[in-house]
Order: structure tokens, then C-alpha cells, then sequence
């Protein structure tokens, strides 16, 4: 049983269901690769609710990631709901890091300039 699941306007994911199961999932993630997958997998494996965690990419022609979650109990879809946040939080953090050392360099090179 297929059910798309809207997790973010960006992203368009499948949800398919192993039977009435709620703590195991497989979800089919479009137009993603691996920079998405490893690092959502690595998220969600930290998670102490998941028992697995995993993705695959069915055939290297094909723009999309199957990924597999089983939980300890929790609900799967929240738990990827919680991995994605996660990761965009990180993102978020990883970006404005970033850009704060390149104001500071900017900020250092024009005061050097000046000199």
C-alpha cells in the first residue's frame, strides 16, 4: 500500500506500508541521491527509538532513495519527520557558521587592506 506523505513542500516521498506495521516502513524519496540519504540515515540511526535505519538506491538511472526505518515502538513516520528536522537544524547551524567566518574574514581582510 502506497501513500504519499507531504513532509516539506521540497520533497516528495512514498510511504509503503509492510502490513499495518506503525514501527516499520519503507519510504521512496524522489528526485534525492546519496547527500540526502547518508546523511538523513546517519540522523535517524541516533535516534535510541530505531532499531535499523538504511537506504538504497535502486538502480544508478533512477533519482530516488528507498528508505528503510524499523522502531522500537515509536511511530515511523514521526521519527522521520523528527530525523528531517534534525538535519535541518544542523544544516541551519553548518550555514550560519559559515557565513559568520566569512563576514569575519571579510571584516579582517578589509582591515588589513586598510592598514
Amino acid at each position: 500500500m502506497e501513500e504519499k506523505v507531504n513532509i516539506s513542500s521540497k520533497l516528495e516521498v512514498e510511504q509503503v506500508k509492510d502490513g499495518n506495521s506503525k514501527t516499520c516502513c519503507t519510504f521512496i524519496m524522489h528526485n534525492e541521491d546519496h547527500t540526502l540519504g547518508n546523511a538523513l540515515r546517519y540522523i535517524i540511526a541516533k535516534n535510541p527509538d530505531v532499531e535499523f535505519c538504511g537506504y538504497s538506491i535502486p538502480h544508478p538511472a533512477e533519482n530516488k532513495i528507498n528508505f528503510r526505518i524499523q522502531t522500537r515502538g515509536a511511530a515511523v513516520t514521526e521519527v522521520l519527520r523528527k530525523g528531517l528536522e534534525d538535519l535541518h537544524s544542523v544544516c541551519q547551524h553548518v550555514l550560519t557558521t559559515f557565513e559568520s567566518a566569512v563576514e569575519d574574514y571579510k571584516h579582517n581582510t578589509d582591515q588589513n587592506v586598510a592598514s
